[in-house]
């Protein structure tokens, strides 16, 4: 185990183990590499693995789980993201159908409370086997349809329960899944292997989504598209059989507590009324609800409004989860030094912006996707480590499965409400309007929504209280940006030096 790593790679891949741990949040031309909703994360801080692991049963599991984390990513490569945005348009789904499915992923974080509920009954190996299988396994009926001489209006309705049953189950194994790993991993070696989990899991994820995307761009003109779409959902399958095989090969040992689910319907009703994990809790409803006003569209966007090929969306997404490992360290440090509560203030406000540049884009005009998937790799990366260390922070050791559980059940709630909510909007606004003499859609006007709704819940971030955390200034220094001042020009000396020409005095910042 030891000679997986170098002594002085430990630190980076430490960091690259905070993106691992994040919660997975749809971003713009998923899916991205390395984020695959089940298997993606490794357990939270805070467990621990069972003492006295027979350590002949770790190396081979853990080479399991890695392989199967690669299984992970092909699946997604071949039946998500893009490529399932690619499925809706091939039969006919309109615009408020194809945001809803991609929307549904995160929507089906609501049944995280009776996920947790059903591992602790079922068991954690056992549901993690039946549920991650079988969500990948639901797809096999993909590869018959482009050869069914069914109207496409049914076929459109059997696709969407396809994908709503997938997405319902991967909810129920990524739960077993993650309690059952935080038994399997030693503590002492958890950053160690994760980190490099991660990074395998981006390289298969980055090869696959781009083998994929050129599989459509270079077959689909030439007619083959359906015959190309059911090939890549037989490689999806392929993969889920691999997984069960995978699984199947892990150990797992005696969980550290059968207790912990006694009291986890009261652990929740704690959470509702806990004063510090209150303010993350209605932060967590607000952003999901902000994210998914746009979230599942922008595949649609890339491909139809900005004319898009698959292989150059699945190369944005690439790129923002390259970026994201590679700022994973410098977060990491920012995390540990002075507290998540400034870095998921800062990255909130940063995240808003993001909106402005999708819509500055045109399909003449590609380039500020560049610099889309550079901010969105940075400052989701900080945004995925600061939200996973602050839920944790604020979940009491006892219950704390359940406080986790309620923390994304709120999120999913927001994030389905919103869908819901734009899909309708998106539907009644027309297609293509003109607007100050500039041409705009239904998407630009979700794009704005979202913006703002994204700052008015970073407002909220600014309520949650966490022991022993810096303010944001601090953070601001300590990554050596600019720290703006706008209060400085209001302040009377200010004034009268400005009045009598001279150069203003330098303003102190307070220490918060």
């Amino acid at each position: 185990m030891r000679g997986w790593i170098m002594a002085g790679d430990q630190q980076l891949l430490d960091g690259f183990a905070r993106v691992a741990l994040a919660p997975a949040v749809p971003q713009p031309g998923e899916s991205l590499p390395g984020s695959t909703p089940a298997l993606s994360a490794g357990p939270l801080t805070g467990t621990d693995a069972a003492a006295g692991k027979p350590w002949t049963h770790l190396r081979p599991t853990l080479r399991a789980a890695l392989f199967e984390g690669a299984s992970a990513e092909v699946f997604a490569a071949c039946a998500g993201g893009g490529i399932l945005t690619a499925w809706a348009l091939y039969l006919g789904a309109s615009p408020l159908v194809i945001g809803l499915l991609g929307a549904l992923p995160v929507a089906c974080n609501v049944l995280n409370l009776p996920a947790a509920w059903l591992t602790h009954i079922v068991g954690r190996k056992r549901l993690a086997i039946a549920a991650v299988g079988a969500s990948r396994l639901v797809y096999l009926p993909l590869i018959a349809f482009p050869f069914l001489s069914l109207p496409d209006a049914t076929r459109l309705r059997l696709f969407i329960a396809l994908v709503a049953v997938t997405s319902v189950l991967a909810v129920i194994g990524n739960n077993a899944w993650i309690a059952w790993m935080g038994d399997v991993v030693p503590a002492q070696i958890r950053g160690r292997f994760f980190g490099r989990r991660t990074v395998f899991l981006t390289l298969a994820g980055a090869t696959s989504s781009l083998a994929a995307g050129v599989a459509l761009d270079t077959l689909s003109p030439r007619g083959w598209k359906g015959e190309t779409l059911a090939g890549l959902a037989a490689m999806a399958c392929l993969a889920g059989l691999a997984s069960i095989w995978l699984l199947r090969r892990q150990h797992e040992p005696v969980a550290a507590s059968t207790n912990a689910g006694h009291d986890g319907w009261a652990a929740l009703a704690a959470c509702v009324r806990d004063r510090a994990g209150r303010p993350f809790l209605w932060y967590q409803f607000w952003w999901h609800v902000a994210v998914g006003s746009v979230a599942g569209f922008i595949s649609f966007h890339m491909l139809v409004n900005l004319r898009m090929g698959f292989a150059l969306v699945a190369a944005h997404g690439v790129a923002v989860a390259v970026v994201r490992i590679v700022a994973a360290p410098l977060w990491g440090r920012a995390v540990d030094r002075l507290g998540a509560r400034p870095v998921l203030v800062l990255c909130s406000f940063g995240v808003a912006a993001v909106p402005a540049i999708w819509m500055l884009t045109t399909p003449d005009r590609l380039w500020p996707i560049a610099l889309e998937a550079l901010v969105s790799g940075v400052l989701w990366g900080g945004h995925g480590i600061a939200s996973v260390d602050l839920s944790v922070a604020l979940a009491p050791r006892a219950g704390r499965p359940f406080f986790l559980a309620a923390f994304a059940t709120a999120g999913g709630l927001g994030f389905a409400l919103a869908s819901v909510l734009a899909g309708l909007l998106a539907s009644s606004l027309p297609a293509q309007f003109q607007l100050f003499g500039l041409g705009w859609t239904a998407i630009h006007v979700l794009l704005l929504v979202s913006a703002l709704g994204r700052v008015a819940a970073a407002l909220l971030a600014v309520r949650i209280k966490e022991r022993d955390a810096r303010g944001v200034p601090e953070l601001l220094r300590t990554l050596r940006l600019p720290i703006p001042k706008p209060w400085a020009a209001f302040q009377p000396t200010s004034l009268r030096a400005l009045a009598r020409g001279r150069r203003r005095p330098p303003v102190s910042v307070p220490t918060p």
